[in-house]
């Protein structure tokens, strides 16, 4: 089989990390190919912010379990690097260009041997105040909203095992 479809029947969400950072290296060539997802008409809409203090990550963590609504959880599960992808909210197609960075990010990773996730929020949390304030601190305009957040390190135990795909998930008429 293609290396490249086996990679992505094989990549899974990560939930439980390592508290070891991911290498240099491997951060790079994951932030790489995020750059080259497709964006519509080219124009590339979306950034990633690379987020490795603890500080940072603790306080955008916290954000997000309260508006998840569990406080005092750890949405992101320890990962030592969260990426936040956000999008210039002026071009039409910002939404799309962002999710196809966060699916380039996730399996770059897998591709590597580094766990992923997709965490949910990171919209709600840069139309809150303190998160604008984020924006306004990494030189981000008002018109930057939050796609997702890609979580990246290395998993802790086992990967687990896909599920069964459902039934018509693929119709021909």
């Amino acid at each position: 089989m293609n290396e490249v479809l086996k990679l992505l029947k094989q990549r899974r969400s990560i939930r439980r990390y390592k508290a070891e950072q991911i290498k240099d290296a491997e951060l790079d060539a994951i932030l790489e190919a995020g750059t080259y997802a497709p964006s519509g008409m080219g124009k590339q809409s979306a950034v990633m912010v690379v987020l490795q203090d603890r500080e940072t990550i603790a306080a955008l963590s916290k954000i997000n379990a309260e508006i998840q609504g569990n406080p005092g959880t750890d949405p992101f599960y320890g990962a030592p690097t969260v990426v936040a992808v956000l999008a210039d909210s002026t071009s039409y197609n910002w939404l799309k260009d962002g999710s196809l960075v966060m699916g380039n990010l996730m399996n770059a990773a897998a591709s590597l041997g580094v766990g992923s996730c997709w965490i949910n929020r990171c919209g709600e949390t840069f139309d809150r105040p303190e998160g604008r304030a984020y924006l306004e601190k990494w030189g981000l305009g008002e018109s930057f909203k939050g796609v997702g957040y890609c979580i990246l390190g290395y998993a802790e135990g086992e990967v687990p095992a896909p599920k069964e795909r459902k039934e018509n998930y693929i119709i021909r008429p």
